[in-house]
């Protein structure tokens, strides 16, 4: 059943289906305003993302899209109202929740396996051990054999995979990603879209996942948001299973048509 924020409910967030309870943390907006001290955004958020859950967010440029996620990470306290974690105030940044942009943002001068290895050396962890946890990760996205080679020497895929590996080596509870795929051509966009999916599926890592493709916010999240007006518009589950050849479904095709339209498009 849809959630509107115009009611006075938070949104509630899917009954977990998983055989065992996920390792992601739960996030939640009550009443939160959003911006910049006398440039608010977004107002009344009311939003409980839940553990293990993969949320896409979605609406016009300028919606707030970014400011949410900016919160959710601890760069930005809300201007009013509260944000949470696990049922705690979110004051800050936190090794719990990694932050994806759509900028690679490797560093330059590391090679891949080194930029995967810095949230761990970052933990203290020793080096025989995260150079091994490394190579576990740019394995499973598909870079064993650029594990050496620097960013530029690589294609804007293989940053962006390297850029997942990273934040997923340190094994935080909820990852944000910021249109991380935004820059790629389509095919290799619906491949880092697999990935991601393929990845995180035993890790319970909760997702937050902003985008301005209707169609990649259908395929990944379990629920979408629809940002609008300065508030959240509504919150819809997304029909499963996860598809790409479902594109006839008839609750899919509403529901496409329903974000369409939030756009304006």
């Amino acid at each position: 059943m849809s959630t509107s924020s115009d009611t006075v409910e938070t949104a509630a967030a899917p009954a977990a289906t998983a055989p065992q309870p996920a390792r992601g943390t739960r996030l939640t907006l009550r009443a939160a305003v959003l911006g910049r001290p006398g440039a608010p955004v977004l107002h009344d958020v009311r939003l409980d993302v839940a553990p293990g859950e993969i949320l896409t967010v979605v609406g016009p440029s300028g919606c707030g899209k970014s400011t949410l996620l900016r919160t959710l990470a601890g760069l930005l306290s809300p201007l009013a109202g509260s944000v949470e974690q696990d049922g705690s105030p979110l004051t800050g940044p936190s090794a719990d929740r990694a932050l994806v942009f759509q900028e690679d943002a490797l560093l330059p001068w590391r090679t891949l396996r080194a930029n995967v290895e810095l949230p761990l050396a970052i933990k203290g962890v020793p080096l025989s051990e995260r150079r091994s946890e490394a190579e576990s990760w740019l394995a499973r996205v598909g870079l064993t054999a650029e594990a050496r080679q620097l960013p530029h020497r690589v294609s804007g895929g293989q940053r962006q995979r390297a850029q997942l590996a990273r934040a997923l080596a340190g094994s935080p509870r909820a990852v944000l990603m910021d249109e991380p795929f935004g820059a790629l051509d389509a095919q290799t966009r619906s491949g880092m879209q697999d990935l991601l999916v393929e990845v995180l599926r035993g890790t319970g890592a909760t997702v937050v996942f902003v985008t301005h493709d209707v169609d990649e916010a259908l395929f990944l999240g379990d629920r979408v948001v629809l940002l609008g007006a300065g508030r959240v518009a509504a919150v819809r589950e997304v029909p499963r299973p996860r598809d790409r050849g479902a594109v006839d479904d008839p609750a899919r095709t509403a529901l496409r048509r329903t974000v369409l339209s939030s756009l304006g498009t």
